[in-house]
């Protein structure tokens, strides 16, 4: 198995009836503006951009987009939709989201709602399914993150493997075994650093496609894979995937040494800063090549959760988290925490010395549970975590793909070739037709708050207007101010008078 070792190309209200009840969560908005990452962005974005300038390199449009909606998402002084009761006419206002991909957390954690719920209820159903997750060495995060393209046809050489491995494993013939999965392709690390590696999630069994019945399809179920299974399917994964890479011209040798190409190389001037973060090197100013500061306030071995993965050549194959059929809400669970945003306010902080704190979600071996980052440099791991346009995250393979013959059969929501519009209107409700969770609906279902209730009557809450000139902005939020409510809080405006009655 060829080992990458090297780079050539390197740059409030209350229950009425149930005293005890507790009370009932209410919407207020997240003020974005207020935590500490939006003041982080806010200070030290313009000084890296003007840090990248005098380095005499530019930031990409998609990136410099990204950092701009974030500073105008949530925030009420860009814009918002003036909502109000129709029963009481409480108003309140809500603020527009930026509704990207990068790092907003509050945009992230609503994709992340939709994303769970699409695929437990859409998707798999009452199914069992079990996660695998494959790393791959740095060079190929680098490749990954510079050319999205490439991710496809790697993910279909992965996808062959373990389907064949579930087919002998059923006792089903290949050609005849139906798999099905889903691929989250995750940009991100624990602390913080771009590394591009897979949560796939399969249906832990095989379909038979000549006893699949329209009446009841039944699912051939397989045990857990073992520790030399797993290493004996990442060795597998790892010299197909390197000889693709070899024929495609992106790597140069099959044996050890393996060297990136020049052609690596990205379009854009983010090369350095994310080989920085795939290394945990810092990416700009007088220190850029060093390392990350990382803080160890436990004792080395202090865990470690893929004991049980197979390991070979810098690949990482892990498949022990699984979900049974009847445990949806584990299921959905797991689906969130693979689609969760790339970065955790919670854990972020500063340190004494003014340098910015991120905790690790799990301590590392050697005991290290914080890393540190310069202000400036905290910036430049932002930017590199940003995905190019048009890179797809989410990948379904086998029964689910977009075009599979057995898609509309199998799923739940009976979407996909063949199906017919009464198969669809006998099994789905009027909201599981829509295709995506409104942003009510996503508070609701993480959240518990219903907005478009009124907490002060329990009458029905509609948009009055969407405010997004300037003047208008100001007018409408000095009003509010001027009655004392409050940004998160209801207004109520005063009663007023009939009008008078002519003699």
């Amino acid at each position: 198995m060829p080992q990458l070792i090297a780079l050539r190309h390197a740059p409030v209200v209350r229950a009425p009836a149930l005293a005890a009840a507790p009370p009932a969560p209410c919407y207020s908005r997240h003020a974005p503006e207020q935590t500490l990452l939006y003041a982080l962005v806010q200070a030290h974005y313009p000084d890296f951009l003007e840090r990248l300038a005098q380095e005499d390199r530019a930031v990409p449009e998609y990136v410099r987009e990204e950092f701009d909606e974030f500073l105008r998402c949530g925030v009420l002084h860009h814009g918002f939709l003036r909502v109000a009761c129709e029963h009481c006419h409480a108003e309140r206002l809500v603020a527009f989201s930026c509704k990207k991909r990068g790092f907003c957390p509050s945009c992230g954690a609503r994709r992340m709602a939709e994303s769970g719920k699409h695929l437990v209820e859409d998707v798999f159903g009452s199914r069992p399914v079990r996660q695998w997750v494959l790393s791959v060495p740095y060079p190929l995060r680098f490749l990954f993150a510079n050319k999205p393209a490439a991710i496809g046809p790697v993910l279909g050489i992965v996808q062959r493997v373990i389907a064949g491995w579930l087919a002998d494993q059923a006792g089903v013939e290949r050609a005849s075994a139906q798999c099905g999965a889903v691929t989250l392709i995750q940009r991100f690390g624990s602390a913080l650093n771009l590394n591009v590696h897979f949560h796939m999630l399969w249906l832990d069994g095989v379909y038979e496609a000549n006893a699949v019945r329209p009446e009841r399809p039944r699912l051939r179920r397989v045990h857990a894979p073992t520790s030399a299974q797993l290493m004996q399917l990442a060795d597998t994964i790892a010299r197909r995937v390197c000889r693709h890479l070899a024929k495609r011209g992106w790597l140069e040798g099959e044996e050890e040494p393996a060297f990136l190409t020049d052609s690596v190389a990205g379009d854009d001037d983010l090369d350095a800063l994310r080989m920085s973060s795939i290394t945990y090197r810092i990416a700009t100013g007088k220190r850029a090549g060093q390392k990350v500061t990382m803080l160890q306030t436990l004792p080395g071995d202090a865990g470690s959760n893929d004991d049980d993965a197979g390991k070979v050549g810098g690949f990482s194959l892990h498949a022990g988290v699984a979900a049974e059929a009847h445990e949806s809400r584990k299921l959905e669970k797991l689906c969130r925490y693979i689609t969760r945003p790339a970065i955790s306010e919670q854990r972020l902080s500063i340190s004494p010395q003014g340098r910015v704190r991120y905790a690790l979600k799990t301590p590392w071996r050697n005991g290290t549970t914080h890393v540190e980052f310069e202000p400036v440099d905290f910036i430049a791991k932002l930017a590199a975590l940003v995905p190019p346009p048009r890179a797809h995250l989410t990948r379904f393979h086998g029964i689910f793909a977009p075009n599979a013959t057995l898609r509309a059969q199998l799923t739940p929501a009976h979407r996909g070739k063949g199906a017919t519009a009464d198969a669809i209107a006998d099994h789905r409700t009027p909201d599981e037709k829509r295709r995506s969770m409104t942003w009510a609906q996503r508070l609701k279902r993480v959240f518990g708050i219903d907005v478009e209730t009124c907490v002060y009557c329990g009458g029905q809450v509609k948009i009055v207007a969407s405010v997004e000139e300037p003047q208008a902005i100001r007018a409408i939020i000095v009003h509010f101010e001027k009655h004392g409510a409050l940004e998160q809080a209801h207004y109520r405006p005063p009663a007023r008078a009939p009008p008078a009655v002519a003699a």
